[in-house]
């Protein structure tokens, strides 16, 4: 029998409730639930199992070290008492991830140094040469966690994002995590009972998942490989049962259906059903969704609409009112489960839905909504036996504290988004390591709008910068007098108002840059 050990599973706020089931019905012991992450206790099969089977994991970590971190000479000399060589062989190369929430360690990038440098240096004393650090495709993985004093070091087992499955071949222009997108599907119970529709389908990522979901195939089967394959202790022959076990694979009788009104997100979305093999039981059309007519069969769809500047508001509006519309008149008998974010949206759809699951897609706390369709008055409907909200629904949305209070879900359509890519779906998922630098970049920005909303106003209102009137003093440039250097510390030759709003404008780019998640 193989040796036990724990073992952590991380992923998205929100999922980790349906993660922690999937790992149960996987066979893993002590499972156990935390904030975007769920540990488990297994052998080394289950944590090939892991990376294999896993849906809603995005990597799968291994502790081999706890301790204290007082300072950063404690965190060296901890990471130092390691036996580096039993995971790093000669001639292979590392990295190192950092995770930090401590008052002591600031910067995550201070963090990975000094382990760096205390793995580097026992080998230089130990055997006189040093391991090399690659970044691009290290042999070895290393993630280190820091809350507080708490240090947890852990070797990487999955490498590359698990959500990175290996079917997709092209994108549109903000396509949906597929962690995410398999998540959605496995919270509404659905297991291939029925059809599945998308009316949005973009790329098809909500089609490709749960294809594998009713199928019950691994998401693993598209990768190309495992950090862990690149361990001393890998064991090929376990693998190549784990991969080629496909006992748990089931058939599916029914068909799933996606739509979208853009040829090019069409083709898109049918060449990646065609790259992962499921075109049989996946149809992609051209087809607007204010066409959409009922299935003749019986089917769930999951959808999740774009919002945001790149649409003005009033198409914005009239394409929620329109979902609800053809939802009311073409999808009665059926569920429909709808992810947004704004408020206004919800309201135009016009109907009542029976849950509402708080779920984060990137930073943002968006809704993720039932609505039970049925024909005629919903007085009429209860009397014949219909039920619209489960027991279970009405005890979750009955807890209290669901959504954090204040949350940016209440904010205005006319407001101001601090992203010029608004729509839900241009987000990509920001790593635990890099939360605290997009806060910091969110404040600064933030202070910047208002340096230079404070500099326009007094321009508007006929004062230079250092507030005195514009005849007060002589112009910038090559004439002398105060520049724009003594304002910001921006410098510049003739600067003038022109080079001030494009520095500006430089510098928001650079902050709302996008990033990958992992």
């Amino acid at each position: 029998m193989q040796e036990q050990f724990e073992m952590i599973a991380k992923t998205f706020m929100g999922l980790e409730p349906v993660l922690a089931e999937e790992l149960t019905n996987l066979g893993a012991s002590d499972v156990q639930i935390g904030r975007r992450m769920v540990s488990f206790k297994g052998d080394k099969e289950m944590m090939y199992r892991a990376n294999f089977q896993l849906h809603t994991a995005i990597r799968i970590l291994k502790p081999i070290a706890r301790f204290k971190a007082r300072s950063a000479e404690d965190m060296y000399d901890e990471v130092k008492k390691i036996d580096w060589s039993q995971y790093i062989e000669k001639g292979k190369t590392f990295s190192v991830d950092s995770v930090v929430y401590s008052e002591e360690f600031r910067n995550s990038r201070f963090v990975t140094y000094k382990v760096k440098d205390a793995i580097v240096d026992q080998f230089r004393e130990q055997t006189g040469d040093r391991p090399n650090v690659s970044v691009a495709n290290p042999d070895i993985r290393l993630h280190i966690h820091i809350a507080d004093f708490d240090a947890t070091m852990c070797l990487d087992s999955s490498g590359e994002s698990l959500h990175r499955r290996g079917y997709r071949q092209e994108t549109t222009e903000a396509p949906l995590n597929e962690v995410l997108a398999a998540g959605m599907i496995l919270m509404t119970g659905w297991r291939g009972e029925t059809d599945f529709v998308d009316p949005m389908c973009g790329s098809g990522t909500l089609l490709i998942e749960a294809a594998l979901i009713a199928r019950n195939m691994s998401p693993g089967l598209f990768r190309k490989e495992f950090a862990f394959e690149k361990w001393p202790d890998f064991d090929q022959e376990l693998f190549d049962e784990v991969y080629n076990d496909d006992s748990q694979e089931r058939d599916f009788d029914h068909h799933i259906y996606g739509y979208d009104i853009d040829p090019k997100a069409v083709a898109k979305a049918s060449l990646n059903v065609r790259a992962a093999g499921l075109a049989k039981i996946i149809s992609v059309q051209l087809q607007d969704f204010k066409d959409f007519k009922k299935p003749a069969e019986p089917a769930l769809m999951v959808t999740n609409p774009p919002y945001g500047e790149r649409i003005s508001t009033p198409n914005l509006l009239d394409t929620y009112k329109m979902i609800g519309e053809r939802l009311k008149h073409e999808f009665s008998g059926n569920d429909a489960w709808i992810l947004s974010y704004r408020e206004e949206c919800f309201e135009q759809i016009g109907l009542k839905p029976s849950i509402k699951i708080p779920l984060y897609n990137g930073s943002l706390e968006c809704e993720f909504r039932k609505y039970s369709m049925f024909q005629g008055k919903m007085k009429e409907f209860r009397q014949e036996g219909g039920v619209v909200k489960t027991e279970e629904e009405k005890a979750a949305m009955a807890e209290k504290r669901r959504f954090k209070a204040h949350r940016e879900f209440k904010k205005r359509l006319d407001e101001q988004e601090e992203n010029e890519g608004a729509d839900i779906r241009s987000f990509t998922f920001h790593s635990l390591e890099r939360r605290h630098e997009e806060e910091e970049r969110r404040e600064a920005a933030s202070r910047r709008r208002s340096q230079r909303t404070e500099f326009f106003q007094r321009q508007s209102d006929g004062h230079d910068d250092d507030g005195r009137r514009r005849g007060d003093r002589k112009p910038f440039g090559k004439q002398g007098g105060k520049t724009m250097r003594d304002y910001k510390g921006r410098g510049g030759k003739d600067f003038g108002e022109r080079g001030f709003k494009k520095g500006f404008k430089k510098d928001f780019k650079k902050d709302n840059r996008e990033h990958d998640d992992d």
